[in-house]
């Protein structure tokens, strides 16, 4: 695993994930065990969207957590049906048969679970 550019901050009181300049290349894994509730990169031209979305398929809506797992912080609920922006993939803990997660962001970065995620055009990118 690897160390976080010096630039990125940890939050671990807000459980938010400042990941610092938009334009920083971040580590290409992710340990899935970080709070990720906020981005604040300073890029008004990539924060809050990402190339890929998704449709929700959870009834009742789909929980997003701080970390892609169930037993993480829940961050706010997203009403079944809503379309959202997908940043990227990463495996972690197992839902239904699927232990794909996805990083959201729409308005605070927070993480689904992909079993409840139908994507729309390409699959998302991993992490």
């Amino acid at each position: 695993m690897g160390q976080q550019n010096t630039q990125n901050n940890q939050n671990s009181n807000t459980g938010t994930w400042n990941q610092g300049n938009s334009n920083q290349q971040s580590s290409s894994q992710q340990s899935g065990t970080g709070d990720w509730g906020q981005h604040n990169s300073g890029n008004s031209s990539t924060a809050g969207s990402g190339p890929y979305q998704g449709i929700v398929t959870a009834n009742g809506g789909l929980r997003l957590r701080s970390a892609p797992n169930r037993g993480s912080a829940i961050i706010r609920v997203v009403p079944q049906g809503a379309i959202v922006n997908i940043y990227c993939k990463v495996g972690g803990e197992n839902v239904d048969g699927n232990s794909l997660w996805y990083l959201l962001t729409d308005g605070t970065w927070a993480w689904g679970a992909a079993r409840y995620i139908d994507n729309i055009g390409a699959a998302p990118r991993f992490c």
